[in-house]
């Protein structure tokens, strides 16, 4: 790890610490809080549908970004320069088109059809599904994937406090997981969404700050561009990769706006619409949650670009900082923050919005992954449990999802566990695939059906398992096609197969289409 020569830059330094102690307490303390407000499964899982606007908005974003928001995509742009920009297009356009299309219509269904509090309920509940197998199916999936995207979280916790504390990584691994699940067991969603609502404020403060220092330091925006033109003559090229020299290519390019296709069926940020408070609030969310995504995805993109000027600034290489892209934030942070203890306690609140980028995402994951055990397993076999064990058998869900995500995450000597950005990747691609055609298809086209709803769900997340680790793996490097981002192929496979399984199948039901007509009346 690196921290400029100071009296106060020790192998520990005990003002991060501090700030680091404190940060945790306060959100384990919002835990304890909402741990005594929970009355039933609506309240652990969607807050009891009494969220308002603000918290929904950043919760929503900030369980969206985790954090490959301050370690992945900086990482991916110090690498591959503004080209890797595309990516950050992509989630700005599906950010806006899922608040814009689906919000308001899902909070409305899902509350019209059994009041559902999960989306496996909800895709149950839409169609009247008896034999219980769209349910089992939708659990399933989200367990498995949220066992990746977890995993990708713990690996980040890892990455800051070794990088900071000069600790193990497998010891730094097992304290982060042990923090998120602590507070998650505690509060559930209520918890879960006003420590993002915290979380969300600190990740924005401490996104912008930094590279608006580091580009002042260099005298301006102007300075800052020629700078960089002189360090790569392709780091701000849009359409070229920096570290080839190669053209992106429509390959290149579509699978980066394919991860704003990912938006539609990301369960941790589709129940924040089901929970919000009023659904005419709706609007009011979707601006709060656009201002803060595209100041965020901007603010990413370019600390992964000024890391290069940054360095060259302080006359140090990559590999004397750790020679891993994705610690760049918290280098520039040890860095920029060091001359006195009132900058190092500065820089402690800052590296604390790393951990906030990762609690944020990952005790939603967790928390969606435990009601899909729970409500949507568990409950179907044990019909007669009572709320206060269904609340017990939540908890444990989240910690048996918790250790297996960690057990991932030691797998250090494999190149995809190591890796944020990877991991991530595929849980969004998964994710996306799996649900994002049949929720598109189930709030606005009356005629699909629980086949074709079954039928596309499996369909899209073998297909991402199958193009990432055979056809990816063995193929892309002949034929090109096959390096195109698994959620692209899989989201369209998914919606083909659903639309042609339920035009071939037998017809909803009267209850159903009435259902489907009323809701599309209310909005």
């Amino acid at each position: 790890m690196f921290f400029a020569a100071s009296a106060v830059a020790t192998a520990i330094d005990w003002c991060i610490v501090g700030s680091f102690v404190i940060y945790l307490l306060l959100m384990l303390g919002i835990g304890f809080v909402f741990s005594k407000k929970q009355e039933n499964m609506g309240d652990y899982f969607l807050g009891g549908r009494r969220m308002n606007k603000w918290v929904v908005a950043l919760s929503a974003q900030a369980s969206d970004m985790s954090g490959w928001l301050l370690m992945g995509l900086p990482g991916a742009v110090y690498v591959g320069g503004f080209s890797e920009a595309w990516i950050g297009i992509g989630l700005g356009i599906g950010t806006y088109l899922n608040w814009k299309i689906v919000a308001h219509r899902l909070r409305r269904y899902s509350q019209a059809c059994g009041d559902a509090i999960t989306i496996p309920d909800f895709i149950s509940n839409r169609f009247r599904d008896q034999s219980g197998i769209a349910r089992i199916v939708a659990a399933l999936i989200i367990l498995v994937f949220f066992t990746f995207y977890t995993a990708s979280g713990f690996v980040a916790a890892a990455k800051l406090f070794s990088s900071m504390f000069s600790m193990p990584y497998m010891t730094a691994l097992w304290i982060g997981a042990i923090v998120v699940v602590s507070y998650t067991l505690l509060g559930g969603y209520m918890a879960v969404c006003w420590t993002d609502f915290i979380q969300g404020s600190l990740m924005f403060v401490a996104i912008v700050l930094v590279p608006a220092i580091v580009v002042c330091n260099a005298g301006g925006f102007a300075d800052t561009v020629d700078a960089l033109n002189q360090i790569n003559g392709n780091l701000l090229n849009l359409f070229t990769a920096a570290n080839t020299g190669k053209a992106c290519g429509f390959i290149g390019l579509a699978s980066c706006m394919a991860w704003g296709l990912g938006y539609f069926g990301m369960p941790h940020i589709l129940v924040r619409f089901m929970s919000i408070d009023n659904p005419a609030e709706v609007k009011g969310s979707r601006r709060i949650a656009m201002t803060w995504v595209t100041i965020s995805l901007g603010a990413a993109v370019v600390i992964g670009l000024v890391f290069h000027l940054w360095l060259k600034q302080n006359g140090i290489t990559l590999e004397q900082v750790g020679n891993d892209p994705e610690r760049c934030f918290m280098v520039m942070i040890n860095g920029i923050f060091n001359s006195n203890v009132l900058a190092r306690v500065f820089a402690g609140v800052l590296l604390s919005a790393i951990m906030a980028a990762i609690m944020s995402t990952a005790d939603s994951q967790l928390l969606v992954s435990a009601s899909s055990f729970t409500n949507d397993l568990y409950k179907r076999v044990k019909k007669n449990a009572s709320n206060k064990e269904l609340i017990l058998v939540s908890r444990v869900a989240v910690a048996a999802v918790a250790v297996v995500a960690a057990g991932l995450a030691m797998n250090t000597e494999s190149e995809f566990f190591k890796v944020v950005m990877k991991m991530v990747s595929f849980a969004w691609g998964g994710f996306g695939a799996s649900f994002g055609p049949l929720i598109l298809l189930a709030l606005f086209w009356k005629r699909v059906n629980l086949a074709g709803a079954v039928a596309g769900m499996v369909t899209g997340s073998a297909t991402c398992f199958v193009w990432k680790f055979v056809l990816a793996a063995k193929f892309a490097e002949a034929h090109p096609i096959f390096g195109l981002y698994e959620l692209a192929p899989g989201f369209l496979l998914a919606l083909v197969v659903t639309v042609v399984v339920s035009l071939c199948t037998k017809k909803p039901s009267d209850e159903i289409v009435a259902e489907f007509d009323r809701v599309t009346a209310q909005n």
